[in-house]
């Protein structure tokens, strides 16, 4: 493999041949998949690739090929520095760097976002999916003038923040014409660029390691030597090139000294740092501040070097050696070489050189990196570092690094002589550190700060962390306890803190399902002894509304239910309320039947969710709204839901919600494999496996596919499991509905009776049009006659006043069965028919089916549906073409996926090509008619910063 042009020589490593074409040696492979990802850009498709290999393998050499050899490609350059990792966002800035002079025109909220992540501008802390957005769309316009690859060297120094942002934006590109390649070293424990493209890069082989040894040691080297010396570097070609300088004369010659038995990565940088220890003082310092100065600032270095009396002249020993460059940076030759530097300094030497960096740093423009020195050279206690540390932290966490507020918080703790502030800062580093998903660090912290002297409001504050990281990782019955405790001690210091706790907790609880200390009972007893809030609101309502359905049963608890919900629906909250509280209304909107305010509240939290950026609740918001379009009969608007779950999963890492909604569709739909590996998958699930939640679910799940396909004796068994922990509510409930219907099936009247008996007592309890449909229906299948026929039709008139269509239509097919049976086939023609109209507008399959055979059964012809234009989209496609067609703009549509316009276009390409069609304006009429995807469609202001008057009107 060639490569041309320019390029920067690591010696051995590359062979000079032919004037200025170059060839890595022993790289062949390796080169080439770096080829197809540049051809590929050029092409107009994105690529992603990550470089693994040890210290020395020649990562950095490759990213160099690329660089020469991606002609008509815009090349980006940037690298991780270690002493960086703990200052937020400093990776990405390096990168974005030449792309930040042009944003004025990104939407205002990515705008912001950019702004106040890279401390131009003040403002919220930005949301790193906007952010990430943001980042997508600058690096997609980069590349619609020339396609751009971007090469980040030592990615596993990246700091958290920008590697977060940068893994993102590495799973969201699709047709931007951008290359994204991370270099990363070997062993290294990192997760944001997990799931993407690798290549590990290993030691050269026998006879390339040869002839790199030979090209810089021709002719000196014992055979005994050299062989030592092969074996020792194991084809690491930086080992190669390095090794034999830490050897001297004789042993070149003779090659008697005894093996080296450390580490590789050890014995090379051991190699630079003898030849660091061979330069003069001087230089030695110079090095040394150059280290300890991560940006590579030429002016920054020159002005703290003459403080501590040493001039620019004294580089010169160093750039003969190849140790270093100074050119518009500074440049190492290798980390291990400022790994070496900074090493081998005492630490009254570090003291001296990060004191001079700090004096030289602008305390204007760089206050965190002038801090981060500071603290460095601090050699005890010190307020007034520790006081400039905490201010970093907080300009930190205003730009969203959580991970770097914590270190600062970290440090600004140790530094603190006095015990009580050192405790305060001390569980604020804790609190960051949990943030950033750091337990166990959080939980060492915590410790050291209930050993200061926290007052009782910090106690309780601690109590409450160490009972939500205890819930994380070991689960609701350890964790519980805990939760309950700090809420209790928050009763009287921070009452609004302690009602969030509570409310947290019973979610948990509910959740978990049975849990040894009694759970649920066990926090509402808790809520309900608290003391009583002077003028309480909804929130206090609903909590003390649940709690007493947890302490005395669901017919004294459910009415305090409803008149809460219907409280958030009709009198509105806050967003900051809405974010906190509205996912627990909407459960329990669905807990006591109330389907209008369930419709209501779940689109107001997914559109609260959307507009804010918060994917921490969008998320679970959109499985609630998704479940809701399930029984709305909606399920194309439900699949649209599920592919923006599956959307988000992508870019945030996680799986789990695409599965979740994926388990409550299929089944509806009749897919039994889908169904099946969508219940694998959440139940295999690492951090859900064994949660009363999810066990009910796949329960339910099960117990409507087996009941669609009208195998009742599976649909039974589930049902019953599903019923186990009615304590849920929900999918229980609907699990107890599903059991009625297959117990009647397989001729358990009693157990079906027994049911409808239960079922009687959560439907009075409720009271609304729902419950009460849905109980004549259950008692129907358990009568006869007369009785029968009147029950039939009362649930169909109570379930046609609401919006559930989903349980209407199976309500209508439940009744035409009914009449095939008493050969009223006439009537049994009308109900069937219009079930199977419903249901297979609907997408219902299986019961579409049922439908279909039991209209055969009566003498009627029906034909199978004819597989639709939709068929031949993905879904993805079909999501994209519906909010099209809906009239949003490729940069809304973009904004709401977390997808670039470019990309948005690129799909719609395909749309119109499977369709037929040539242009947006015929979507609406070429796609299948269905329920119009308001919830998906609705303006998306803040997420997306833009505003149409004529869709608002």
């Amino acid at each position: 493999m060639a490569c041309s042009g320019r390029h920067r020589l690591i010696p051995g490593v590359v062979t000079v041949s032919r004037g200025s074409e170059v060839e890595l040696r022993g790289r062949r492979d390796e080169c080439k998949a770096l080829d197809q990802l540049a051809a590929g850009v050029r092409a107009g498709q994105s690529g992603v690739l990550v470089v693994r290999g040890e210290a020395g393998v020649g990562k950095t050499a490759l990213l160099d090929y690329l660089s020469a050899r991606a002609t008509h490609c815009r090349i980006v350059r940037s690298a991780g520095v270690e002493a960086e990792m703990e200052l937020p966002f400093a990776g990405l800035h390096q990168l974005c760097r030449p792309f930040l002079d042009d944003i004025d025109h990104l939407p205002v909220p990515q705008r912001e976002a950019l702004g106040v992540a890279f401390g131009l501008s003040e403002g919220d802390p930005p949301n790193r999916f906007l952010l990430g957005l943001a980042i997508l769309n600058r690096l997609a316009e980069a590349a619609a003038a020339r396609p751009l690859i971007c090469l980040i060297d030592d990615a596993q120094w990246l700091d958290r923040a920008s590697a977060q942002i940068l893994g993102f934006v590495s799973r969201r590109l699709r047709a931007e014409s951008v290359g994204l390649v991370f270099a990363v070293r070997e062993p290294v424990e990192e997760r944001d660029l997990k799931g993407l493209r690798q290549l590990t890069v290993e030691g050269l082989d026998d006879r390339d390691a040869e002839a790199l040894l030979d090209s810089v040691m021709p002719g000196r080297l014992d055979d005994h030597v050299r062989s030592r010396i092969l074996a020792e570097a194991r084809g690491n070609p930086l080992a190669l090139l390095e090794l034999p300088l830490g050897l001297t004369a004789a042993d070149l010659a003779g090659g008697f000294a005894a093996p080296d038995a450390r580490p590789l990565t050890s014995r090379i940088e051991q190699s630079f740092v003898r030849q660091v220890q061979s330069l003069p003082p001087s230089t030695q310092k110079l090095l040394l501040v150059a280290a300890a100065e991560p940006v590579g600032d030429l002016a920054l270095l020159r002005r703290a070097a003459q403080s501590l009396g040493v001039g620019m002249e004294a580089a010169s020993p160093a750039l003969s050696a190849g140790l270093v460059e100074l050119r518009t940076r500074v440049r190492f030759r290798h980390p291990l070489v400022r790994s070496a530097s900074y090493r081998t300094a005492t630490s009254s030497e570090l003291t001296e050189v990060h004191r001079a960096l700090a004096e030289a740093t602008d305390r204007q423009a760089d206050p965190d990196r002038r801090a981060w020195h500071l603290a460095r050279a601090a050699a005890g206690p010190d307020e007034v570092v520790a006081a400039e540390l905490e201010h970093s932290a907080n300009r930190a966490q205003a730009r969203g690094g959580v991970a770097a507020a914590a270190a600062f918080l970290d440090r600004a703790a140790e530094l603190t002589p006095d015990a009580t502030r050192r405790g305060v800062r001390t569980l604020a580093a804790a609190w960051a550190k949990y943030q950033a998903g750091a337990f166990d660090t959080a939980l060492a912290l915590l410790d050291a700060a209930e050993l200061s002297a926290l007052d009782e409001l910090g106690l309780a504050r601690s109590i409450l962390l160490r009972g939500q990281i205890t819930f994380a990782v070991r689960g609701a019955a350890v964790g519980l306890p805990l939760l309950i405790e700090a809420a209790g001690r928050l009763e009287a210091l921070d009452p609004g803190l302690s009602r969030q706790t509570y409310r947290d907790a019973l979610y948990a609880a509910l959740t978990a399902g049975q849990l040894p200390s009694g759970g649920v009972v066990e926090v509402a007893q808790a809520v309900l002894a608290a003391p009583p809030t002077p003028q309480p609101g909804h929130a206090d309502k609903l909590l003390e509304g649940l709690a007493v359905v947890a302490t005395d049963g669901y017919a004294a608890g459910a009415p305090m239910l409803r008149r809460a919900v219907t409280a958030f629906r009709t009198e509105g909250v806050s967003r900051e309320e809405g974010l906190g509280w509205l996912p627990l209304a909407c459960r329990m909107a669905h807990n006591v039947w109330d389907f209008d305010s369930w419709s209501v509240l779940s689109a107001r939290l997914v559109d609260l969710a959307r507009e804010t950026g918060t994917l921490s609740v969008l998320p679970p918001s959109l499985l609630l709204r998704l479940s809701n379009r399930v029984f709305a009969g909606d399920l194309a608007g439900a699949d649209s839901l599920a592919v923006e779950a599956v959307t988000i999963g992508e870019a945030t890492g996680s799986r789990f919600f695409a599965q979740y909604g994926a388990l409550v569709l299929e089944p509806w739909r009749g897919r039994e494999s889908a169904t099946r590996h969508a219940i694998e998958a959440v139940t295999r699930d690492r951090l859900l496996r064994g949660e009363g939640k999810v066990l009910t679910a796949t329960q339910w799940a099960t117990a409507v596919l087996h009941n669609g396909l009208g195998r009742y004796e599976e649909a039974y068994v589930a049902a019953e499991q599903g019923y186990t922990n009615p304590q849920e509510m929900g999918l229980s409930f609907s699990s107890l509905v599903e059991l009625v219907e297959a117990a009647v099936r397989t001729g358990r009247l009693a157990r079906a009776t027994e049911a409808v008996q239960s079922l009687s007592e959560l439907a009075q309890a409720s009271g609304t049009d729902w419950a009460m449909g849905t109980l004549a229906g259950a008692r129907a299948l358990v009568s006869d006659g007369e009785t029968a026929d009147a029950l039939y039709q009362e649930g169909i008139e109570l379930l046609g006043r609401t919006e559930v269509r989903a349980v209407l239509a199976r309500a209508r097919l439940l009744y035409g069965e009914w009449l095939r049976r008493e050969n009223r086939s006439l009537d049994a023609r009308n109900q069937l028919g219009i079930a199977h109209r419903m249901l297979s507008r609907m997408g219902a399959d299986a019961f579409a089916e049922r439908a279909r055979r039991e209209l055969q059964a009566t003498g009627e012809t029906v034909r199978k549906p004819v597989v639709e234009t939709r068929a031949k989209l993905t879904p993805q496609e079909t999501q994209i073409a519906r909010l099209a067609g809906d009239g949003l703009t490729n940069p809304e549509i973009g904004a709401q996926l977390f997808l670039s316009p470019h990309t948005i276009e690129w799909h719609l390409r395909k749309v119109y090509a499977k369709l037929g069609i040539s242009s947006r304006k015929q979507l609406r009429t070429t796609l299948p008619d269905q329920p119009p995807t308001t919830a998906l469609a609705r303006d998306n202001n803040v997420l997306s910063g833009f505003d149409t008057p004529s869709r608002r009107a």
